[in-house]
């Protein structure tokens, strides 16, 4: 039996009306490597307000004055920052950067185009960090400084784990909801049902190749492959024959290739590639420019300074979306994190 959900979840490149980011304060995300993270993440704000609004939670007390100190219109014009649209800054308490994850996943009513967020149960990626009871609060109140519904689901899940392009396909990969630590008990089919229900899609394809090593979050979607268009999908890949990604992202390629969206058309899909391997302390960073991120009328692409794969992911992207204006922003540095600029925001889409 076919389910009927009264949500729609629109594609990221659909119009928006903000992005939602959180300050960045946890030291232990970026052990020994922080001072180069809030200046980074200024960067990374203004880009997004020469397109649209900006909401930043500025996270617990200490943040706060971090915040406000490096995003005041001051502080910016002395920077030589110009922020065209607005930044607004809530005083909501939060554990890591990563809102992506935690911030609700935003949907419109199917009948009046109303907006609601849906707050997945969250547990900071199946236990890994404690604690992270404030993020785990925080799509309740950003839903309620948006003055939206609030759709309360009982699947532990992150926004990064899910892609749509907004015709009622969904990536996902079962490494990361069906895993033990998230929903122990729940079925594939479980998960399917639950993801319908809130996101209102029709097919859901998981995505079940292999995943990036240093990846922390158990093979989350937007890492790995991306939608640009309906029916168009960017894969990352490794042409290195001797990178341990590349068995993995070759057969999350030859699996998508196989795949059909929910119209039954065939999908399109072009392999994106992936820099060459980096070790930091020992550990591989986690490097995809598939973490790239629609704003209104632009796409910000994490750039890692390798110049030949850099400019290789910047020329396809380009070519896909000719209409787009690419933002390319450095995030050798973040990265560090584990995550990057998709990673660090949600986007709140336009009614």
């Amino acid at each position: 039996m076919k389910l009927t959900s009264p949500h729609l979840w629109p594609a990221e490149w659909e119009h928006q009306a903000a992005t939602w980011i959180a300050w960045p304060h946890n030291l232990d995300t970026w052990p020994g490597r922080f001072e180069a993270i809030p200046p980074a993440f200024v960067k990374f704000v203004v880009a997004l307000s020469h397109f649209q609004s900006v909401h930043v939670l500025t996270g617990p007390a200490n943040a706060r004055h971090s915040a406000v100190a490096l995003l005041g219109k001051d502080a910016l014009s002395k920077a030589g920052h110009l922020a065209q649209h607005p930044i607004q800054l809530h005083d909501v308490a939060t554990n890591d950067t990563w809102i992506r994850d935690y911030g609700p996943t935003f949907v419109r009513r199917r009948d009046d185009g109303s907006l609601v967020g849906i707050d997945w149960k969250y547990n900071a990626w199946g236990g890994k960090y404690p604690p992270y009871g404030d993020d785990a609060l925080a799509a309740e109140l950003i839903c309620r400084a948006v003055g939206c519904t609030r759709s309360m689901s009982s699947l532990y899940c992150e926004g990064g784990a899910l892609e749509t392009d907004g015709q009622g396909t969904l990536l996902t990969t079962s490494s990361c909801l069906l895993s033990p630590t998230r929903n122990p008990g729940w079925t594939r089919e479980m998960v399917e049902t639950e993801l319908k229900r809130q996101l209102g899609v029709e097919k859901i394809l998981w995505v079940d190749g292999g995943g990036l090593i240093g990846d922390d979050t158990d093979g989350h979607i937007d890492q790995l492959a991306r939608f640009v268009a309906p029916g168009v999908i960017v894969v990352a890949t490794s042409s290195d024959a001797g990178d341990p990604n590349r068995d993995g992202l070759e057969a999350n390629l030859r699996q998508l290739r196989q795949c059909t969206s929910a119209d039954g058309a065939p999908l399109t899909v072009h392999p994106l590639p992936t820099p060459p391997p980096r070790i930091v302390d020992g550990k591989r960073a986690p490097e995809s420019y598939c973490n790239f991120l629609f704003a209104n009328h632009c796409l910000i692409v994490p750039t890692f300074r390798n110049e030949a794969t850099d400019q290789a992911a910047l020329k396809l992207l380009g070519q896909l979306l000719p209409q787009r204006k690419l933002v390319p922003l450095d995030a050798y540095d973040f990265i560090w994190g584990l995550g990057a600029w998709h990673c660090a925001s949600q986007q709140q889409p336009a009614t």
